[in-house]
């Protein structure tokens, strides 16, 4: 097993035939590599590792880590619509094992982002739909969280809708995040595109032209 890891792991995107010298990547591209790793724009790599391990294996696009981002409630979820029932990841309802954790409430694995462009839905309950809405989620939620969340009765925004208030402590603040309504999204138009871009860069190369899932 150790000795036909390839197999199982191929490797064979674009992006890391450009990490082994043997591609480029488009200008567009390339923008969307700086702003994924720069840590006041995008910050996309400080959860989604892109960088080749120290041992030199290739960057898993994830550090295996849990975080609240705070995704809008998905009304097409079934169990959802019970307004009383919220999945808060880590701590329940359907796993236990952190009843009475209320700093893991909200919180849920970061996954890879190799072969994301294939994708139909994104976050832990595929609230959105497309991969440039899932990273436009990330440049705005905070300085224009009406263009994701829904209204109350009076008017004002449901902010933070699927995750109860006790547990907004949890949500994630670091860039692209934080600010307050009205404030400059962190990426603009141009910017999300350029990321999206790069992201495409991460299929494997036996899965392009597959169709998404």
């Amino acid at each position: 097993f150790e000795q036909s890891s390839a197999d199982f792991y191929p490797y064979s995107s674009r992006y890391d035939a450009f990490l082994a010298g043997r591609a480029t990547l488009s200008a567009q591209e390339l923008r969307g590599r700086v702003l994924f790793e720069d840590e006041a724009k995008g910050n996309c790599a400080s959860c989604h590792l892109s960088r080749p391990s120290n041992n030199g294996e290739p960057p898993q696009f994830t550090d295996y880590g849990l975080i609240a981002v705070g995704v809008p409630r998905n009304a097409a979820i079934p169990a959802n619509a019970d307004p009383a029932y919220i999945d808060l990841g880590l701590c329940g309802p359907l796993r236990t094992d952190f009843k009475g954790r209320a700093e893991y409430c909200g919180l849920f694995k970061t996954p890879t982002l190799r072969n994301v462009a294939l994708r139909k839905s994104f976050f832990h309950n595929g609230y959105f739909h497309t991969l440039r809405d899932a990273v436009a989620f990330y440049g705005s939620r905070d300085s224009d969280p009406g263009r994701w969340y829904p209204k109350n009765a009076d008017g004002t925004v449901d902010k933070y809708d699927d995750l109860p208030k006790p547990y907004w402590p949890n949500l994630n603040k670091d860039p692209p995040f934080g600010g307050k309504p009205g404030d400059r999204p962190a990426l603009t138009d141009a910017e999300i595109d350029d990321i999206v871009a790069f992201l495409g860069t991460l299929t494997d190369a036996d899965q392009r032209g597959a169709p998404a899932h």
